[in-house]
């Protein structure tokens, strides 16, 4: 996670997305890093997903079994899809889909628990995983756009 929140801040100064970053481990191996890079003028390039798309590259296939990732918020509904369809098996996340909402991102209030159960996913889910460092994360966010970003 702490790998995570080191790349989401460098949108702090590159400013190609929001205060997001995401890291895919396997078997405790470190197989990709990213961060949210919408501002870049793509819609789907969450953090998550880029991840996603990176660590396929490195493992040389969609199918992401056995592996676990790292956001530093919630994942939002496609996110949480992408992770399920490349059936990664854990998801461990900081801060909720409503902190995020609070700084005025468009995020669909669509919890990963309420996806799961809807969609029968076996994606275990793991919350508030230092949630601590990712809130503070937000907060440097907030002050370094003055929350007029998005």
């Amino acid at each position: 996670m702490r790998l995570a929140l080191s790349e989401a801040r460098k949108n702090f100064k590159e400013m190609k997305g929001g205060p997001f970053g995401a890291c895919l481990v396997k078997n405790g191996k470190v197989i990709a890093v990213s961060r949210n890079t919408v501002l870049a003028n793509d819609a789907t390039c969450h953090a998550e997903v880029n991840a996603i798309r990176e660590a396929s590259k490195v493992l040389g296939g969609f199918d992401l079994s056995g592996c676990e990732i790292y956001s530093t918020t919630e994942p939002c509904p496609m996110c949480f899809s992408a992770i399920h369809w490349a059936k990664i098996d854990k998801v461990f996340y900081g801060t909720g889909i409503k902190d995020v909402a609070k700084r005025g991102f468009n995020e669909l209030a669509i919890s990963n628990r309420e996806m799961k159960k809807i969609g029968g996913s076996k994606v275990r889910i793991v919350s508030g995983f230092l949630r601590e460092e990712c809130l503070n994360l937000l907060e440097g966010w907030d002050g370094v756009t003055g929350k007029e970003l998005y």
